[in-house]
């Protein structure tokens, strides 16, 4: 796996849309700052309505443009932001792990997603502020367990620290890119990605085992 950065002037192969939710102050902004950009903000501001940023990485070989978009996680913006699952072809559901309650709210965050995505999307559950382990109020045991019955990937970051977040990112992309570049090669030849909506027969597995030096239930603190 390849995760160098691309070129501004190269021809862009794949264009995949992700969108971060969870409840408001779990640090969705965060992450994606530090993975968009390097770049931690201690003056962030609660995200209003949706925003998005984009990172040109390449991937086997292929330009692959990321679309990252955060969505607001307070009540009074859901209906606005449901509109904007549509086309994603991945998900990073993000809690607090120092708030029990931003956990609890997992489900129904997924279950939103589900209405409103493409059943196949890659979902990762991100278990943020890993850096806080003394505060953690969500047994990592707690968090697998939801991870494997829901069937998603699970990994603790830190975006403070910037524990597991490139990590975390690169292995929802591959996921996609792997299921995407398959699809094209088996059933659409020639087709661009923007013609690929559905991961038809995909089922996505949580392994146990590492996933390069990552691991798809990757730890931190604990």
């Amino acid at each position: 796996m390849s995760n160098l950065y691309g070129d501004y002037n190269q021809k862009i192969d794949y264009v995949f849309k992700i969108v971060l939710i969870g409840d408001s102050a779990v640090g969705k902004s965060q992450l994606l700052s530090r993975f968009a950009r390097n770049e931690f903000n201690l003056d962030s501001k609660a995200t209003i309505g949706v925003e998005f940023q984009t990172k040109t990485l390449i991937l086997d070989n292929k330009t692959v443009k990321a679309q990252i978009w955060d969505t607001a996680g307070q009540e009074r913006y859901r209906a606005v932001t449901s509109a904007y699952y549509r086309g994603a072809v991945g998900a990073m559901l993000v809690y607090d792990l120092t708030k029990r309650q931003s956990f609890d709210h997992m489900s129904r965050w997924l279950e939103e997603l589900r209405g409103h995505a493409d059943k196949n999307i890659v979902i990762m559950l991100i278990a943020n502020k890993c850096d806080l382990g003394s505060l953690r109020a969500v047994p990592v045991e707690d968090a697998q367990e939801f991870a494997e019955r829901e069937n998603l990937f699970f990994m603790e970051t830190s975006a403070l620290q910037s524990t597991n977040v490139e990590t975390a990112f690169m292995t929802i992309l591959t996921e996609i890119y792997k299921i995407i570049s398959k699809n094209t090669l088996t059933a659409n030849p020639g087709a661009d990605y923007g013609k690929s909506q559905s991961f038809k027969g995909t089922r996505i597995i949580v392994p146990s085992q590492d996933l390069d030096s990552g691991g798809n239930s990757g730890g931190c603190c604990m």
